[in-house]
């Protein structure tokens, strides 16, 4: 059942209150359900509730049988009737269940499913019960035994199941998939794609599959492709519940009304016939469970959830004489089922009782009905009581069987002795942060453990894949963080420290002395920033996105491009990628994959980095590679698919990543099946055998390429599932290798470290082997043997260590498809002939180019960092040197590594995660020159996304193609914001106030004005940003923006996208223009704008003295301009035309900078006057802030001339 429009009074039964396995007695429980039931100290006692001596039931009309409590107080979430037995099997909302046996519900098993979430479904099978939660799968038999338990993962939205044989089940949810799942192996053998996400009610019949979805539709799918046959639109709010019965199909549901989703009384039923609807049936209830009855006639059952019940036919007219009232004693029924025999119907109270009616007075759930196994009674009962406060009663009688053995209760002395528990350690976060005062000392409480309580185990082992990241406590100092110590400095997770000024004085060429720019890491989902910079270091892929450019206002490809173009633009200052992970949130994919992390998980660590990054990597090469499939050129944006990489075929990312195969599926029947695909990326896979033997990486990869492995497939000649043996061929290799490492695991991770260790011991063996034998060797000596005064120049003895990843492989297709991987170094010649005979031999040499590994963190969830070797073109472009050399890229730490450093993985600290191997020579292959694909009409005039706005509410007059600006020319900026996220700080133990994360902000309005020529002070751009996500404040008395202003279906304002205005402000700034405005640092930073220092004129700096507080536009305005600005709130106009102004005050105090000395004699008066007002602009008396006069249309400003 859909449960989307139902009470929500539900909501106050929260999961965690229903974590105990034995229900308690719940405050909200009506009291009446308490009578003659007995209660113990110790709980409610959980027997059936007395039924009515004398039950008179009618032959033939449905009556209530019994009543029972299943869960005193925890409502009940489904009901099913046992095919096999004669039980009734229930679920709460705590995730217990409970089964009844016969007619008079006596109970007959009750144990604890899910610790934490709601039952959503039952299926009973042979030899056991399934039992669907949200997440997890799990298969229990009939007395409460676990046979199996299969976890879903953990973004799935499980709601519904459906058995469609004794070995194959489907399970849909509110996920864009459908799982099938083999019950014989418990596998996943198929992921059916589903066009209308949310599918929360299956059936099944001899012709179709019969999808309900939360939209309102039914979706009729086939039975061996399940592909979508026929579609009915029912509702069109949401589905509450349909079934089918011959050929017909009825259902109820929601329709959106004024105030919300409404219960429709009217049933919409269709005749799947002719695959049309018939006469809606209308109902005196409101329908919220309906099932087919089929005893004389196909009559159905709509159950209402105030208890209501009414029986009619689905081609007739409900009469309300055939209503009956099921008295639950909760407010609301929550389940309604019907067993197999139609004599029984069960209902699930929201109190936890359970409702049994039926239409004969002895009634069977099912035509043939197994023998129930009961448990054997207890044999204790037979034995002579023992009254054990009597001390001289004689302990013989209980008789026990003579052995010599030591008894287990006769402990020895030593495991006897009492042993007084030692205090815990102080936690060295609370000695690191301490401060002393005296003898006392302060921290803020680190929160690790809870007030005034000792946990009896010190130290706790942690079962999880991170448990073989523990490492031992250092007794190094206060100053360094203990779990850490084994992880070098610059690989260790760096954040940013906020001041009062916020950025402006956090230094981060401490942590980046290099051209190459960084990316800050306080943006949510920021993990990603490794692999956005191993994208943009490769050269063919950075040039193509630079040249992509299209109409969507949410396409990856566009967002990447326009961060790619900051990275080039910057000169070793850091960058954001806030626009792109605006848009990458808005994905559903994304979000379906699970790649979008809340704060609070990103916070505490919970998410798997290591398994995130690799879920990204596929997710981001398949959109881009979508992206860019799309061979249409843009309207708005002519000449945007004027790029050299376009093709008529494949996209580029195509191209580059793909590798086309052959996928072999052998039956046991000798049915051999061919079909070709292709693939972004390949996955490691391991050898099974845990044997210390030596295992080139070379022979895992090719292991994991041709892949081979046994599967249940379908077979077309046996017509079923069948076993079969499926094997991967190549048939052309990718220009760049992709490899996902996998490591998730203790299992992988020792194979990594067993390998390594082998890999270390062959190496010393083969360096040492040309050493001279006559001379002596020890491993302390090697430092000699690779220094200029050494023998031979060998690598030291760390560069070795922990090494098994080769820096190059080589590949080669054969003849027969087949595919040969072997290590290879720049000493060893190529086994298949010269390196220029490639295209001849079909032999390949991929260089490694990048490696994203997981820094592993128990406290903080780790980090991510990328080792990649930045090529030639790249130094040039920022250094003006050519030479290659390998980085480490930690957010914004950049810094230069050994070579060795990128492939040596201690799997206590650092874990591989992606591998970037690409072939040699690849730029030479593809045209690397970037054309700026935005153009002048972007600021031609536009419409507006607002559907209220009127000309007359035009606040701009667009440029004319005569006015296009030019290099050098003015533009006045200014942009006011909203606030998305607030400010999160804390308040140290001094009283001072620390900031954890900055407030998030997003661009709300934008205004660009005229800097010179006769129409100088105008507007030509006065966008306000339509923005989909959650504003927490508006800040309207500084930013002007109310609410109402950013929604396109209420905004009077002229509304456009991000994307629209973002290309507005690219092509200002490729054309050369200067900005002129008063805080453009911060307004660029929250655009996600890199503009050149050139090109800033901000007045904030002009009007400034080295180390003297900065002075806000409306004092400026007032002191030199006499003007009175900012009175009740901000306007964007005219603050963009105020700075406009001061600028050509500047000048003319400054004599255009030609006379400083005398400009300074100006600014000292300044903050003379400043301090003496206290930076305050004096208000005429009695009456407020005045506000200065606005453009009228008329070509004046209002503000006292420019």
């Amino acid at each position: 059942m859909n449960f989307e429009g139902l009470d929500p009074g539900l909501a106050e039964y929260a999961p965690a209150m229903h974590s105990a396995l034995d229900p308690v007695l719940d405050a909200h429980l009506n009291p009446s359900l308490l009578q003659n039931v007995e209660l113990d100290p110790e709980g409610v006692a959980l027997e059936a509730l007395p039924v009515q001596e004398s039950v008179h039931i009618m032959e033939g009309v449905y009556s209530e049988l019994h009543s029972v409590v299943a869960e005193v107080g925890v409502p009940v979430s489904v009901s099913h009737f046992d095919l096999h037995e004669e039980m009734l099997w229930v679920g709460s909302h705590g995730g217990h269940a409970t089964s009844f046996f016969g007619p008079t519900l006596e109970r007959y098993s009750s144990f604890q499913v899910n610790g934490s979430d709601d039952i959503r479904q039952i299926q009973s099978l042979e030899n056991g019960i399934l039992f669907l939660t949200k997440n997890n799968l799990k298969y229990m038999a009939r007395g409460g035994l676990i046979i199996f338990d299969y976890l879903l993962d953990e973004s799935e939205d499980m709601h519904s199941l459906l058995l469609t044989d004794s070995s194959t089940l489907l399970i849909g949810g509110l996920q864009n998939h459908i799982l099938e799942i083999d019950l014989n192996t418990v596998q996943e053998t198929q992921k059916y794609a589903v066009e209308t996400p949310g599918v929360t009610i299956m059936r099944q019949t001899n012709r179709f599959f019969f999808c309900g979805h939360t939209s309102g539709k039914v979706s009729l799918r086939d039975l061996r492709t399940f592909k979508v046959e026929h579609e009915f639109d029912a509702f069109s709010g949401s589905l509450s519940d349909f079934d089918v019965h011959g050929n017909l199909l009825a259902t109820c549901g929601f329709s959106s009304r004024l105030t919300g989703l409404a219960c429709d009384r009217f049933l919409k039923v269709y005749d799947l016939r002719m695959m049309r609807a018939i006469t809606p049936l209308q109902v005196h209830v409101d329908p919220a469970f309906l099932r087919f009855i089929p005893t004389y006639t196909s009559r159905l059952a709509i159950i209402s959830q105030s208890g209501q019940c009414q029986f009619c036919e689905p081609t007739g007219l409900a009469n309300p004489a055939d209503i009956f009232h099921v008295n639950p004693v909760g407010p609301l029924l929550m389940t309604f089922d019907v067993s197999a025999s139609k004599q029984a119907l069960a209902f699930g109270d929201s109190e936890g009782c359970v409702h049994l009616w039926t239409d004969s007075p002895e009634p069977s759930f099912n035509p043939y009905s197994r023998e129930t196994e009961f448990a054997l009674p207890c044999l204790v009962d037979s034995l002579p009581p023992l009254d054990w406060s009597q001390d001289l009663l004689p302990l013989s009688l209980i008789p026990v069987p003579l052995t010599a053995d030591t008894l287990l209760s006769d402990w020895p002395a030593a495991n006897s002795a009492p042993a007084p528990r030692r205090a815990p350690p102080v936690d060295a976060e609370i000695l690191r942060t301490m401060k002393k005062v005296g003898f006392i000392g302060y921290a803020p409480n680190p929160r690790t453990r809870l007030r005034n309580q000792i946990p009896y185990r010190l130290k706790e082992s942690d079962s999880e894949f991170d448990s073989f990241s523990q490492v031992t406590e250092s007794p190094i100092g206060r100053e360094e963080e203990p779990h850490l110590h084994m992880v070098s400095k610059k690989y260790r997770k760096v954040t940013i420290k906020y001041s009062k000024l916020g950025l402006e004085d956090f230094d981060f060429k401490h942590y980046n002395k290099t051209l190459f720019a960084g990316l800050e890491p306080h943006i949510p989902n920021a993990y990603c920033n490794c692999m956005i910079q191993v994208l943009y270091f490769l050269e063919p892929v950075r040039c193509l996105i630079q040249n992509h450019l299209c109409q969507k206002e949410f396409c990856l490809a566009c967002e990447l491009g326009f961060l790619f173009h900051m990275l080039d633009l910057s000169r070793g200052d850091p960058c954001q990628g806030s626009n792109f992970l605006r848009a990458f949130r808005t994905i559903p994919e994304a979000s379906a994959l699970g790649l979008i992390l809340a704060d609070s998980d990103e916070a505490s660590g919970k998410g798997n980095l290591a398994r995130l990054i690799q879920r990204w990597n596929r997710f981001i090469l398949t959109q881009l590679h979508q992206d860019l499939q799309e061979l249409e050129v843009p309207q708005a944006y002519r000449g945007a698919g004027g790029s050299s990489f376009c093709s008529s075929g494949d996209s580029v990312i195509g191209q580059l990543f793909s590798c086309e195969m052959e996928n072999c599926s052998l039956c046991r029947c000798g049915s051999e099946t061919v079909r070709a695909s292709s693939t972004l990326l390949f996955t490691l896979s391991y050898p099974e055998d845990k044997t210390g033997k030596n295992c080139d990486f070379a022979q895992v990869l090719k292991r994991s390429i041709c892949l081979e492995q046994n599967t249940q497939a379908w077979c077309d000649n046996c017509e079923k599932y069948q076993p079969t043996i499926q094997t991967r061929n190549i048939r052309h290799l990718p220009d760049i290798l992709v490899i996902n490492c996998e490591v998730n695991s203790l299992k992988e991770a020792d194979f990594w470290r067993m390998q390594a260790e082998v890999a270390f011991k062959m190496a010393i063996k083969k360096h040492s082997g040309e050493i001279s034998k006559n001379k002596e060797f020890a491993l302390a000596d090697w430092k000699e043997l690779g220094s200029p005064e050494g023998m031979l120049m060998c690598p030291s003895i760390e560069e070795l260590k922990n090494v098994w990843l080769p820096f190059s492989i080589q590949m080669k297709m054969t003849k027969n498809k087949g595919l040969d991987v072997c290590n290879w170094t720049d000493g060893d010649e190529m086994q298949w002939g010269p390196a220029r005979a490639e295209e001849e031999h079909g032999v390949y040499v991929y260089d490694l180019m990048a490696t994203v590994v997981h820094i592993l963190d128990s406290r903080t969830g780790g980090s991510l960092v990328a080792h990649i070797k930045v090529g030639e073109t790249y130094h040039q472009r920022k250094e003006g040197v050519t030479h290659q050399q390998w980085y480490l890229f930690n957010d914004f730490l950049i810094e230069p590594i050994d070579k060795h450093e990128a492939v040596q993985f201690d799997m206590n600290w650092k874990v591989p995660a992606i591998l970037y191997y690409i072939k040699r020579n690849l730029n030479s292959k593809y045209n690397l020159n970037i054309k700026n694909p935005i153009e002048a009409n972007v600021l031609l005039a536009e419409a507006s996304l607002a559907r209220k706005q009127r000309k007359t509410h035009t606040t701009f007059i667009p440029l004319m193609l005569n006015e296009m600006p030019q290099v050098g020319d003015l533009v006045g900026l200014d942009a006011e914001f909203v606030t998305l996220n607030e400010e999160e700080a804390e308040l140290r133990s001094d009283g001072t106030k620390s900031t954890i994360k900055p407030s998030q902000m997003s661009v709300a309005r934008i205004t660009c004005v005229r800097g010179q020529g006769p129409n100088e002070g105008i507007p030509f751009i006065d966008d306000y940003i339509s923005t989909q996500e959650q504003v927490v404040d508006y800040l309207t008395q500084y930013s002007g923006i109310k609410p109402g202003d950013l929604d396109a279906k209420i905004s009077s304002k002229h509304l456009t996208t991000l994307k629209s205005t973002y290309l507005k402000l690219r092509f200002l700034i490729d054309i050369g223009v200067k900005f002129v405005g008063h805080g453009l640092q911060k307004d660029f930073r929250v655009i996600n704008l890199m503009v050149p220092k050139d090109q800033v004129l901000d007045t904030v700096y002009l009007f400034h003295m080295p180390r003297k507080r900065m002075i806000s536009l409306r004092f400026l305005a007032w002191y030199f301009l006499d003007l009175k600005i900012q009175g009740e709130t901000h306007d964007s106009i005219e603050d963009a035309r105020t700075a406009l102004q001061l600028y050509r005050k500047y000048l003319e105090l400054s004599k255009n900078g030609t006379e400083p000395e005398s400009f300074h004699k100006v600014l000292k008066g300044l903050y003379e006057k400043g301090r003496k007002m206290d930076w305050k602009v004096p208000e005429p008396e009695g009456q407020t802030s005045p506000k200065s006069k606005a453009w009228d249309g008329t070509g004046e400003t209002g503000l006292g001339g420019l």
